[in-house]
């Protein structure tokens, strides 16, 4: 594998430098404050991060990283108080990279155990949990309308006896009708042989009463149509009734209301952002302050000279025990005591704590614009479907308007032809066809009435048939709602299962590392999923989160687990790395990102950061590590080393 190069201005505290970085193991040794972890920020920056600060007095900052015969280059502009970048990037998300391969003293993952940030969050914040979210509200949908559907089969199901019923209630009306014509058709014809010579007048006659037929029939035809149509009709105005008054229940979200929560969404975001950035910086402060405090409590402030006969030495060692203690404020250079800053530390505790609470109000209000967001959003889906679905139904109510008002004018031309017929009729009836006519009629009416029993009778068949291949989708819509079922559960218990793998994965990688750095005072670190109690806008809800457990022994070799907030600093500081770093093999960095980052590793000794270092170079392409000179000396001879990283 070739060697990487960098070319750096303007980053951090460095003005101008060049390096290159060959594969493996590259140390930066060196003291504090000498530009290493500005190295190591520039590193991060061309393949992605933009966790970037430019050096104080420029406005401008590039880092050009050449790496596998590719050339990454990126530009930063200071913009008020943001940076902007822009160019190549090695990595499309640095998002992974910046959580568990990156890690500078600043890295979130590293603080976590210091700050008390959610566990649960970094841990799951790979997982696009919205998208299953989503396929739950899918399928629950789905299922939705199959229970809908299940439930009109059902209301089929109960119908479908009541039609049997009446079909052969109808088949035996028509039977009883066909043995009546039948019967008047035989007097009919007996009727017919005593008028045999007045044929030439009946035949007329009876083509009148034939043609009186046909029309009185296709009245009665009218009369069901129009009676049919007026029943849809009234079907189709009570559902668009419906319909309205379901378009009423859905307020109108305005676009502007949407607009506004929008922009509040956003606005919390960045609110959020600031805040995490604010808690940093203080709690690197109080870090950093503790530390002086602590220093000067053991006289090993650097600010205070000593002697090697004992005498001068001892007088300051006096001097600090004494309740007046003071140290060289690391600011100003100018003497304050001790309790002073002590004092000030109190206060920035305080005022991260404030800021935490603040936080946490925040992320809060989130939830609940966001929540109203989607409420917003479903029930502007649900109008436009609503104003579709009504749409459709004026179409119809129309249409059947149009139907019902041709057929009343065909039903008045209708009865106009049967009054003339009639008339006709009339005219050519004598005594001595009045039985005829009679039976004609008779005949007539019962042609008539068995046509329309017929034609009800089909419609029933019809209506049965349909039922019937209704009822036979039922096992087919109860295997997709099973499956279904099946589905919902499984999304639902999906993201259990994940936090479940996930927490086991970062167990088992914890204890890797740990055993690896063979910590005295910590016997185990892991991690266990509990139920809490959360507010989520203005209501309560239960949800997981990931509480860190610590086991530890005691001087006589007894294990005992304790709790994050008897550690000390430093222990916590190491809490911090081993889950930074478990987070590291869980996600198979190595495999995406060429490069592994490291600094700020004080609180472990020389011994076991030289067999963390060992252990992770066989890891990674290209391992960074930022070290003090007397750490890495414990680090094999062969490691690239860069003394000075340049001003």
């Amino acid at each position: 594998m070739d060697s990487a190069s960098i070319d750096i201005e303007n980053i951090g505290g460095i003005e101008s430098i060049e390096a290159e970085i060959p594969p493996g193991v590259t140390v930066l040794a060196g003291p504090n404050a000498s530009n290493k972890t500005s190295f190591l920020q520039a590193i991060m920056a061309g393949l992605g991060s933009d966790h970037v600060p430019l050096k104080g007095d420029a406005d401008e900052g590039r880092v050009a990283l050449d790496i596998g015969g590719e050339t990454y280059e990126r530009t930063f502009t200071r913009a008020g108080s943001d940076i902007v970048a822009e160019g190549d990037r090695f990595l499309d998300d640095p998002e992974l990279a910046d959580l568990f391969a990156f890690l500078l003293s600043s890295n979130e993952a590293r603080r976590a155990v210091e700050t008390g940030v959610d566990l649960r969050e970094l841990i799951m914040r790979p997982v696009d949990t919205d998208a299953i979210q989503s396929e739950i509200e899918r399928v629950r949908g789905e299922k939705a309308d199959l229970d809908e559907e299940l439930d009109r089969i059902q209301s089929l199901k109960r119908r479908l006896p009541d039609l049997e019923e009446r079909k052969q209630s109808l088949e035996a009306d028509i039977e009883s009708k066909r043995s009546e014509l039948e019967a008047v058709e035989r007097e009919l014809d007996e009727v017919d042989t005593s008028v045999e010579d007045r044929r030439e007048e009946q035949d007329e006659l009876e083509t009148k009463l034939s043609e009186l037929s046909d029309v009185r029939s296709e009245l009665d035809d009218v009369r069901y149509d129009i009676e049919t149509k007026r029943e849809s009709l009234e079907s189709l105005r009570s559902e668009r009734r419906e319909l309205a008054e379901r378009e009423d229940e859905l307020d109108a979200v305005p676009d502007a209301e949407l607009d506004t929560i929008e922009d509040r969404i956003d606005d919390l975001r960045r609110e959020q952002q600031t805040l995490n950035s604010e808690i940093s910086e203080l709690q690197n402060t109080i870090r950093f302050n503790e530390k002086m405090v602590d220093d000067a409590r053991q006289g090993k402030h650097p600010a205070i000279d000593t002697v090697t006969d004992g005498g001068e030495a001892a007088a300051l060692t006096d001097q600090l025990v004494e309740s007046d203690q003071q140290t060289v404020c690391w600011t100003c250079g100018s003497e304050v005591q001790v309790d002073r800053i002590e004092d000030t530390l109190d206060s920035l505790r305080d005022l991260r704590a404030e800021k935490i609470d603040a936080k946490d109000e925040v992320e809060a209000e989130l939830d609940e614009y966001t929540d109203r967001k989607r409420e917003y959003e479903r029930r502007q889906q649900n109008r436009e479907e609503i104003r579709t679905r009504l749409a459709r139904t004026e179409t119809e109510i129309e249409a059947t308007e149009d139907d019902l008002a041709e057929l009343t004018d065909r039903k008045e031309t209708l009865t106009e032809e049967i009054e003339a017929l009639e008339r006709e009729v009339e005219t050519l009836e004598t005594d001595t066809y009045e039985d005829v006519l009679d039976h004609h009629r008779e005949a007539n009416e019962l042609e008539y009435e068995l046509g329309k029993l017929e034609t009800e009778r089909d419609e029933v068949a019809a209506e049965i048939e349909e039922i019937e291949d209704e009822i036979g989708r039922e096992d087919e819509i109860e295997r997709r709602r099973a499956e279904l079922e099946e589905e919902l559960v499984d999304l639902r218990t999906r993201i259990d299962r994940i936090e479940s793998e996930a927490v086991e994965e970062f167990n088992d990688h914890i204890d890797q590392v740990l055993s690896i750095l063979d910590y005295e005072n910590i016997e185990r670190i892991w991690i266990e999923i509990v139920e809490r109690e959360v507010r989520n806008g203005r209501r309560k809800t239960t949800e997981n989160g990931f509480e860190l457990h610590v086991v530890r022994s005691s001087e006589s070799g007894v294990a005992y687990e304790d709790t994050v907030d008897h550690l000390s600093e430093s222990e916590r500081e190491v809490t911090g790395l081993v889950f930074a770093l478990a987070g590291y093999l869980v996600h198979d960095m190595y495999e995406s990102v060429p490069f592994m980052i490291m600094d700020a590793l004080e609180p472990i000794d020389s011994d076991r950061i030289a067999a963390l270092v060992d252990y992770f170079s066989s890891h990674v392409d290209y391992f960074v590590v930022a070290l003090l000179q007397e750490d890495a000396q414990a680090l094999d001879d062969e490691y690239h080393r860069v003394p000075e990283v340049g001003a």
